[in-house]
């Protein structure tokens, strides 16, 4: 991989002279106002308990209209009914979103009343997720009613309630008062549910009456950090230790997990806790949804996940992993993320901005040891993990945008984009620090595997850095820094410059060193692997990124050109339907022979496609064929047999 060296920006400043006055671009003769600073009228968070016991019920019957109901008991603090005010906040800034997430629009019908008179209200100028309530002298306690309209279609956001199952995110059902660090904020929490539905959450229920599921007291941090599935075809399969796989499906149909699926999950908990060597949890439940009906999602908690995945996932378990890597990622979440947090992405409250240039170790090594553990468990074969991390590691190749943005600038991605379609995402670049961030670690793996002479590996680094006492759900944060001596404890290295290098520094090409350190190579082939052919299946795509330098849907619309491509260089782009290749009308197997009978010719590849109203035969200058990734066994003299990443696929347990 070839860098390249940052420019200076300080010696380039120092040529630009300051403008006079006199080179004010504005005429004197306008008006120019003043800028006034708004005032802070929302109070800080402050580390110290809030006065009294939030009761939160929500109504989530309706699963026709996909409305959530809700009524907010609030206590009144001593300093808000002397002031005449309280400021309640909704939750912006989500853990595991690394973004403000949310959603505020879809807060309606809201309404404040204290011994059943009506308050007024009104939103913060400035912060438009607070809301200052006046209150009547003397109130010691205020409710609040308001609907969470859900969305009803995809275009609206993620649809969280369907006709068969529901996820009840508490965050989009409660506001909170200001002031205060949330774990400071206790909450009895109870919910009603579809008639005959069951529920899952890490919560635990204390009761249930008329339908209605009372669920423990809590703090509001933890509460937020509980969502709930729910749905009318459900089942809970035991797995190993303290650990629960929860799982709701469209239909009962797609509820017949055979044993050994099972087995394999409950092997995976069992691998990750003896990688890590902790159990950073007094319970773990799985919350996985099966479905076509409800988004999809992969998010991470303390003690339980989000997994929305197709409904097939157990039923057509046998034509490839498809998405069984997310339940690895997600708990290795419990230890790297939930436990062990960036400094900066800690914060008191939901309002406070998180700070995101961490997550090549929260995400990247997450999807390092997600790999990892799947592959130990079986949920991934060891072909199947090798496939993946040649696919990885050729889609960060086509990631041509390296050349001007450093890896640590995609962690600001989620802010930056909202992770919306991008025209150029190769040139643009997205979250690359997960399946970059996987690269780096794997080529840290093999430099502590081979500096130490195979006596230490990555593994020793999960084992000091992640482990923590059974049992704490609680949060220890980290930094850089602490990143850096730990590695350096592991394994004398010069660490913080291959961190500068790779996490901060520009390059021509991904960071591939750790496959040839582990004993493979990256190589093409014109047959497309288990792997890639399923991932198409799935995305309802087809995949010439690395040849042609083009993905196309099923439909023939183009999705994806990859920047500076044979497809890039002859005008093509996101959005074009393909009607026709070389004179014949359009299908994928037409345009994957034309790709492939064009090998070693002169001739360009014609592809004719609609672009809005008109039509545009575009000449592609492309002749090298079809071409897949795979990896290559290193093998010759001085190469073990056995590599770093065989011996970093293997089970530890039984």
């Amino acid at each position: 991989m070839r860098l390249i060296a940052l420019s200076g920006v300080a010696a380039g400043l120092l040529s630009i002279s300051s403008p006079s006055l006199a080179d004010s671009a504005m005429p004197d003769n306008l008006s120019k106002p003043s800028y006034a600073a708004p005032e802070n009228s929302i109070p800080a968070a402050q580390d110290v308990p809030y006065a009294g016991t939030m009761q939160l019920t929500v109504d989530a019957t309706d699963n026709t209209q996909g409305i959530f109901r809700v009524t907010q008991e609030i206590p009144v603090a001593e300093a808000a009914a002397q002031s005449g005010r309280l400021t309640l906040l909704y939750p912006e800034w989500l853990p595991g979103n690394h973004a403000p997430r949310g959603e505020i629009e879809k807060v309606a019908g809201l309404e404040f009343t204290a011994e059943g008179q009506k308050l007024d209200w009104i939103r913060d100028d400035v912060d438009v997720y607070a809301f200052h309530v006046s209150i009547p002298e003397g109130t010691s306690r205020i409710t609040a009613n308001f609907d969470f309209v859900s969305a009803t279609s995809t275009s609206q956001g993620r649809i969280v309630m369907a006709p068969a199952m529901l996820n009840l995110r508490w965050h989009q059902v409660s506001l909170y008062p200001a002031g205060h660090y949330v774990r400071q904020i206790a909450v009895e929490a109870r919910a009603k549910y579809p008639t005959g539905w069951q529920a899952a959450t890490a919560l635990r229920p204390t009761s249930s009456e008329a339908g209605v599921i009372n669920y423990e007291k809590t703090d509001y941090d933890t509460l937020v950090d509980s969502p709930v599935f729910a749905g009318q075809h459900f089942r809970t399969y035991k797995l190993y230790g303290r650990t629960n796989l929860n799982v709701v499906a469209d239909s009962s149909k797609f509820l017949k997990p055979k044993k050994d699926h099972i087995a394999k999950h409950a092997k995976l908990v069992r691998e990750a806790e003896s990688l890590f060597g902790s159990r950073p949890y007094n319970r773990y439940d799985f919350l996985l949804a099966l479905t076509e009906e409800m988004g999809g999602i992969g998010l991470e908690h303390h003690r339980s996940s989000e997994n929305g995945v197709n409904r097939e996932y157990f039923t057509e378990w046998d034509r490839g992993p498809g998405r069984r890597n997310l339940l690895p990622h997600e708990i290795t979440h419990s230890w790297n993320g939930k436990y062990r947090r960036p400094e900066g992405m800690w914060t008191p409250d939901f309002r406070q901005p998180m700070r995101d240039n961490l997550l090549w170790v929260y995400e990247g090594q997450t999807q390092f040891w997600g790999y990892v553990l799947g592959a130990r468990s079986g949920l991934y074969s060891k072909q199947d993990t090798l496939d993946a991390f040649a696919a990885i590691a050729a889609n960060m190749d086509r990631r041509v945008g390296r050349q001007w943005r450093p890896l640590i600038d995609t962690t600001h991605d989620p802010i930056i984009a909202a992770r919306k379609p991008k025209p150029w995402t190769s040139w643009q670049r997205s979250e690359d620090y997960y399946n970059e961030g996987l690269l780096i670690w794997l080529e840290a793996d093999g430099i502590i595997r081979r500096e130490s002479g195979g006596k230490k590996s990555l593994e020793n680094f999960a084992r000091t850095f992640f482990k923590g006492r059974n049992g704490d759900y609680g949060v220890v944060t980290y930094t850089r820094d602490d990143v850096i001596a730990a590695l350096q404890k592991v394994q004398p290295y010069d660490w913080s410059g291959f961190i500068r290098d790779r996490v901060y520094g520009l390059s021509t090409e991904a960071p591939k060193e750790g496959l040839e350190l582990g004993g493979y190579r990256l190589i093409y082939t014109d047959q497309q692997t288990p792997y890639i052919r399923a991932n198409d299946k799935r995305r309802k795509q087809m995949d010439l990124s690395h040849g042609l330098g083009l993905i196309v849907s099923n439909k023939g619309v183009i999705k994806a050109v990859m920047w500076d491509s044979p497809a890039f260089r002859a005008g093509l782009k996101s959005g074009l339907s393909i009607s026709a290749v070389n004179g014949k009308a359009y299908s994928a197997e037409v345009l994957k022979q034309a790709v492939a009978d064009n090998s070693g010719q002169d001739g360009p590849i014609e592809i004719f496609a609609k672009n809005d109203d008109q039509y545009i035969n575009f000449l592609v200058d492309y002749s090298d064929g079809l071409r897949y990734p795979h990896l290559e066994k290193i093998s010759g003299e001085g190469i073990a047999v056995e590599g770093g990443i065989d011996r970093l696929l293997k089970p530890k347990t039984r």
